[in-house]
């Protein structure tokens, strides 16, 4: 019975071993995976992504791109479209964004108060829009047709009520509306 209680005891050191080693194991990938994330934060935190445009949200009415009369859809001399789009609370400007179908899309956009969000129904349109930054998104819309483009990020209690109307229209019916707006941004609202 001497040896068979030395094999049963043996074999519980073998194991107590094996956990050891299986412990250290996982710490160390804890530990590394814990400062990879501190090191990331760290280095995010000081240096913000290549090509971000920054803006200063107290002046967005006063000048720049995002004064309303630019606010909109405007036909570029490269046969693409930019829309330009700001975000307050409970409300994005312009309500209905008129796009053209079949050609590039440039989407600007900027928030003047909280972080806002939207996506556009039925397209891969899925944008973020924080204060002091400009959002850009390119895309294309293939069909004609309306969809809708609620605010996905929470920013208050008028949140649920916060959403717009994209309408897609054939290509030269956008083009001949672009010329009559003269470089102003063109909405489907009037």
């Amino acid at each position: 019975m001497d040896t068979l209680d030395r094999n049963a005891h043996g074999g519980a050191d073998v194991a107590a071993a094996a956990e050891a080693r299986w412990g250290v194991v996982v710490a160390v990938i804890v530990l590394f995976l814990v400062g990879m994330m501190g090191y990331m934060s760290l280095h995010w935190a000081a240096t913000p992504p290549v090509r971000t445009e920054t803006i200063d949200p107290s002046t967005l009415h006063i000048a720049g791109e995002f004064v309303e009369s630019r606010l909109g859809t405007v036909a570029e001399a490269d046969g693409s479209a930019t829309v330009r789009v700001l975000a307050n609370q409970y409300s994005f400007t312009p309500q209905c964004i008129v796009v053209p179908a079949g050609m590039p899309v440039q989407i600007r956009g900027t928030a003047a108060d909280v972080v806002h969000g939207f996506s556009v129904s039925g397209t891969n349109v899925n944008v973020m829009l924080v204060p002091g930054y400009i959002t850009n998104f390119r895309t294309r819309f293939e069909k004609t047709g309306d969809h809708l483009m609620p605010c996905h990020e929470f920013c208050g209690t008028g949140h649920a009520a916060m959403w717009a109307h994209v309408k897609v229209i054939d290509r030269d019916e956008f083009m001949r509306r672009a010329r009559e707006q003269d470089g102003k941004g063109m909405s489907c609202v009037q």
